[in-house]
């Protein structure tokens, strides 16, 4: 009886060693294969090739490979195949690890901000301003004073929303959803006013912003400093969580917040903070986007589509990134290297740039199923295993049953 227990208790299941990474890694290759199938299914010449494969197997095989190869090809060489692609990654990368970033932290602090889009929308829109309306300064004031509005306008956007969950109990999800559609249509609103539309336009687009409040860029590609803002930005955020009492009161109001009241912790408190940076690093997003250098040195002047969709695709970030600042960096600098090198894809492989989109939803829905990666490939699986400790504990149960029955025996 006593070794049957302990061999029951003995038996377990152990992880295959460095499951999570593989796991991950074969979310990858899940998502790019079936990127190839979709390749080789909307081009007509190729799919046609598949209709007499039973008959001339290597024309449709080789159609698919140059399809398929070409397309990966010119997604890696418009992304990290050079200098100057490795810069455009990272010029699209930076306002997606910023916003990311502060999508991590409301998520660390038990809120979903799915605000990122107009707290980015309201960052860019003061940013901007400050940056054409402001003339005759130098760069060392000019550039952070815009940084400083379109942040601080992010914070307050972030902020609101934070001041009315914990005032009046209203859902964050709500809030920053109208919050978004407020933004947008004020940005709208201020694109047809004599401050904001650029003169002899009528078209809903702002001056230039002036070259005092660009950022900085080095030659030969598109790395700039707003870059090193998002790097930094990653630094500053692992530091408050992982080093500082706010960083542990935030993590403690969003694993359990009773128990964190019961520890005489402000929920509310603590609910308005976590908000107000994340949209302060939302807001940063956005002044990434207005001031960062485009191909001739200027930014691109603010209109309705500037800030694109940053602030929703920071919320796949933040997943894709499991809400941790290296993550968070990673996936930001995977995004944009889809965002840069699906631009060199469509343009050398005639394949559409909407594929990248689809690529990244599989990737976050790989990667968010890891059971799914699991079933497809069998040797992730855990396996039947006898940890040291168990096995000790069994082997010394097995001896002592032995040990009685030689004594009752005798």
């Amino acid at each position: 009886m006593s070794s049957a227990v302990a061999e029951k208790t003995a038996r377990t299941r152990r992880p295959f060693p460095w499951s999570e990474v593989v796991t991950t890694l074969a979310a990858f290759v899940m998502a790019f294969l079936i990127g190839a199938i979709l390749m080789i299914v909307a081009d007509p010449e190729v799919s046609k090739k598949w209709t007499y494969f039973l008959s001339r197997p290597s024309d449709a095989l080789t159609a698919s490979w140059d399809k398929v190869s070409g397309a990966y090809g010119a997604l890696i060489m418009g992304s990290v195949g050079s200098w100057k692609a490795f810069t455009e990654t990272t010029s699209a990368a930076a306002p997606l690890i910023s916003a990311g970033l502060g999508m991590a932290l409301a998520f660390r602090a038990g809120l979903f901000n799915i605000g990122a889009q107009g707290q980015a929308i309201m960052g860019a829109t003061l940013a901007a301003y400050a940056g054409f309306s402001i003339t005759n300064l130098p760069l060392i004031v000019h550039l952070p004073l815009a940084l400083l509005l379109g942040v601080l306008a992010g914070a307050l956007w972030g902020g609101f929303a934070g001041w009315l969950r914990a005032a009046t109990g209203a859902h964050e999800v709500i809030v920053t959803i109208m919050l978004n559609y407020v933004a947008s249509l004020t940005l709208a609103w201020l694109l047809t006013t004599n401050a904001f539309l650029r003169e002899g336009r009528k078209d809903p687009i702002a001056p230039e912003v002036q070259f005092s409040a660009t950022f900085p860029r080095l030659e030969g590609g598109q790395l700039h400093l707003g870059f090193l803002l998002a790097l930094l930005a990653a630094g500053g955020v692992w530091w408050l969580m992982e080093r500082s009492t706010v960083g542990f009161r935030i993590k403690a109001v969003g694993a359990n917040p009773d128990a964190a009241a019961t520890a005489g912790m402000s929920v509310a408190r603590t609910t308005v903070v976590a908000m107000t940076l994340s949209g302060a690093l939302a807001g940063l997003a956005g002044v990434q986007a207005a001031l960062g250098p485009g191909d001739f040195g200027l930014p691109t002047p603010l209109s309705m589509g500037l800030v694109g969709s940053i602030g929703f695709d920071a919320i796949t970030v933040a997943l894709l990134g499991r809400s941790k600042p290296f993550g968070v960096v990673l996936a930001g600098m995977l995004f944009g290297a889809m965002h840069a090198g699906g631009l060199a894809m469509q343009s050398q492989a005639d394949t559409p740039l909407t594929l990248t989109t689809v690529l990244q939803a599989l990737i976050v829905m790989f990667v968010a199923a890891p059971m799914l990666v699991r079933t497809v490939v069998p040797f992730l699986k855990a396996r039947k295993a006898q940890p040291p400790s168990l096995a000790g504990e069994a082997t010394t149960a097995t001896v002592a049953a032995v040990a009685a029955e030689n004594g009752a025996k005798a």
